[in-house]
């Protein structure tokens, strides 16, 4: 018989329809009755409501994400479990996911982007793989208010608070701002790992008999109910400050020695975090991975609070809790290993032939449903799409911005937010602890050293403002421009690992969205040859009906053979000559100078011609490979103008001559895909032009420290180096220094 303590009776769950607070519908409730051909108690209840929440099954965006490719030559694990896992050579794979922490960071911006990292380097670990660097992607609304200031330095104070104590370096990332983001700040953490091929561990609990051990930190009430928090719209009036989990980085530090250490034993079966619903994800996943049961005993599970009831525990999703599965008659051996780290680890349940999972507490069963009901069963949502008006109308319209003053257009674009420089935030980061950092923040992409003359770029990247024009064409664009940005620092793209993030999917017009941007991604993936082996997708980011821009992060991570193809973004050396690969279109929709000259995005957003890209991209990382390319940085946001200047910057001395033809504002600013500038030395000059068949010599690299522009027979933009990098590197420390102002 099921026992529940000081809890509503099933009836009266069903009758005061309590369910439906913890995220079930009536339909999913129905189901569960079905399932178990009776009412479900209380604990139960909260069982299938994280389980079913969208958070841990995915159960409207599954359909969308079959669609991916998640297959490849160097691909050894794909998409389900902690991480995905890519062959490097010499027996050695690398590791990688991102995963969001939107909701808890738009309550609790400190703590939530704090657990962000912890969470997501638990994932990677649990792999059986050491975090080697950390990487993120975030989005804000205005900093000049009191409440986007807050957001934006707490985020970044709690993600350099964690990762700096673990001592993972943060290398890299990407920070954008646009107003749709200001109730609902996108906080999107990426891990890497390094392991060799025989330490991968997979999340499963078999072997009947076998124990099941918990290790890591007491389980608290915090975090009660995350997984339902983050698959729904946040409330504003409303307190969610307890969904919201405390990270302890000092010592997740020591749980991932223990843990590495552990993957050595052979008496280890399966490892996996206890993440988004904490104990009840991470026990049932296991047991369906390896079509088993499990029995836990709560009374063993290590508590913070006292008179825990089993509902508390389940649905906890206190921080750094890692659940494993150990030979039978061998699991003091793995918990005295844990104790030498420092880690409490205890015997909690063990693996039953009996596909139930189960829960004794005060010795009684107070839960006991089927493993597949939980996982299998959650249900599969096939919703409607529809495209949205402003669809139609944005692809019938050009936008044609009129600058009347290029110079002084060119100096409002470098302060703005997306482009300035996020100095300021990266210099809060330990980029170089492990002392395996070749290339940090600041840069095309990030490099970290793996293998004597081996390394791995790691990059991040998304335009929204395209994907909510064209959400087809910008998911192809987002994972172009995450290829090239490996491409230009000389490095081989492998896969993808995607942070989907995106406003309510039961909206139609927002599941177009979804529809659109995840077919973009999977055709660019084909083609770029870039499959997509992990990660996460996050729901519901919007409030009040006012959704974010949809905002599908690519990460991705690429591989050197030799360390002596790493490719600077900035010039190197006056007199070298600087080439334009590609021709710039009149396309401004969705561009930053749109948003300079309109404060808003319309129009078509730029078009993309993937096996142009493809094209391109193998010529450049050719050059690139034959020593041809003294350094290399795409045209993005801004347009030619803006790389020119990024290209000068890391150089006191060095400037830049150009002569453009064609229309000034078109090749000054446009946002064209597919295109570079790179600077060759001149006695590669012939073999380079030979090579690339859409490069065109544009200019000289100069030491006279100006950045000088001719249109035709007009000088557009004649400026010192040293008045433009001020402006770029001051702009945000400057906007979020200024008085705050109540929007």
């Amino acid at each position: 018989m099921v026992k529940q303590y000081n809890q509503p009776t099933p009836e009266e769950i069903k009758a005061e329809k309590i369910y439906q607070e913890m995220g079930l519908t009536d339909k999913e409730y129905d189901d569960i009755t079905t399932l178990l051909n009776r009412l479900p108690n209380y604990t139960e209840t909260g069982l299938f409501s994280v389980m079913w929440s969208e958070h841990c099954s995915y159960k409207t965006s599954r359909p969308l994400l079959k669609k991916l490719p998640t297959e490849g030559k160097h691909v050894l694990q794909g998409p389900g479990e902690g991480a995905g896992v890519v062959d490097i050579g010499d027996n050695q794979a690398v590791v990688f996911k991102i995963e969001s922490h939107n909701s808890p960071s738009a309550v609790e911006p400190f703590e939530g982007a704090a657990t962000g990292v912890g969470g997501i380097v638990r994932d990677v670990f649990s792999m059986g793989a050491r975090p080697i660097a950390l990487m993120n992607s975030l989005r804000f609304g205005n900093p000049q208010t009191e409440k986007g200031r807050h957001l934006v330095k707490e985020v970044v104070r709690g993600i350099a608070h964690y990762g700096n104590n673990l001592e993972v370096p943060t290398v890299g990332g990407e920070i954008q701002f646009d107003d749709c983001y200001e109730t609902n700040p996108l906080v999107n953490a990426m891990c890497v790992g390094l392991l060799e091929h025989q330490d991968i561990q997979k999340g499963i609990a078999a072997g009947v008999g076998n124990t099941v051990i918990y290790a890591g930190r007491d389980t608290g009430i915090d975090g009660i109910h995350g997984a339902t928090f983050s698959s729904d719209e946040v409330e504003e009036e409303v307190d969610h400050t307890q969904a919201v989990a405390i990270g302890d980085p000092h010592i997740e530090k020591k749980l991932i020695e223990a843990c590495l250490e552990a993957i050595k034993s052979d008496a280890l079966i399966g490892m996996q975090d206890m993440g988004a619903a904490g104990l009840t994800s991470s026990a049932s996943e296991m047991a369906s991975n390896a079509d088993t049961g499990i029995t836990l005993y709560l009374d063993a599970v290590p508590q913070r609070e006292k008179n825990m009831s089993a509902y508390e525990m389940m649905l906890s999703e206190s921080q750094e809790r890692m659940l494993l599965v150990v030979k039978q008659g061998r699991e003091q051996e793995i918990i005295q290993l844990f104790e030498k780290h420092g880690v409490d680890a205890v015997a909690i349940g063990e693996v039953t032939e009996e596909q139930m999972f189960t829960l004794v507490h005060h010795d009684e069963v107070v839960a006991q449903v089927p493993v597949s009901a939980l996982t299998d069963d959650a249900p599969v949502y096939h919703l409607p799409a529809k495209e949205p008006a402003y669809f139609e109308k944005f692809q019938q319209a050009e936008y044609h911005p009129v600058v009347k003053d290029y110079a002084e257009t060119f100096k409002k674009l470098l302060q703005q937010l997306t482009i300035a420089s996020k100095k300021w935030a990266y210099e809060q980061f330990d980029s170089s602890a492990r002392d395996c950092t070749v290339v940090g923040p600041g840069s095309t992409a990030a490099v970290v050293s793996v293998h004597d003359d081996k390394a791995i770029a790691i990059t991040t990247d998304c335009n929204a403002r395209y994907i909510y024009l064209d959400p087809k064409t910008g998911g192809e664009i987002a994972v172009a421009e995450a290829a090239r940005n490996l491409v230009c620092a000389g490095a081989k793209p492998l896969a993808i690992t995607d942070g989907l993030n995106f406003g309510n999917p039961t909206n139609p017009e927002v599941f177009w969205q979804m529809e659109q941007s995840i077919a973009g991604i999977g055709e660019a993936s084909l083609k770029l040859e870039v499959p997509v082996i992990s990660g996460n997708v996050s729901l519901y980011n919007q409030t009040k009906e006012q959704a974010i821009f949809p905002t599908p992060i690519i990460g991705m991570v690429g591989l050197y053979e030799s360390m002596k193809h790493i490719t600077p973004k900035d010039f190197q050396t006056a007199g070298d000559l600087i080439y334009v690969i590609g021709q710039a279109k009149a396309e401004f929709g969705g561009s930053e100078l749109q948003n300079v000259l309109q404060g808003s995005y319309s129009g078509k957003a730029p078009s993309i011609h993937l096996t142009t890209e493809a094209n391109r991209q193998e010529q450049l990382l050719t050059a690139i490979k034959e020593g041809l390319v003294t350094s290399a940085q795409d045209i993005s946001e801004g347009g030619l103008a803006i790389a020119l200047a990024e290209c000068l910057f890391a150089s006191k001395e060095l400037g830049a001559l150009v002569h453009l033809t064609g229309d000034p504002t078109t090749e000054l600013f446009s946002e064209t895909q597919s295109r570079f500038i790179v600077s060759v030395k001149k006695q590669h000059q012939q073999a380079f032009e030979k090579m690339m068949e859409d490069a065109k010599q544009i200019g000289e690299v100069t030491n006279n420290k100006q950045l000088v522009i001719w249109c035709h027979d007009e000088k557009c933009i004649d400026e010192e180096v040293e008045t433009l990098s001020t402006l770029w590197n001051h702009a945000l420390p400057k906007q979020l220094e200024s008085k705050a102002y109540v929007g």
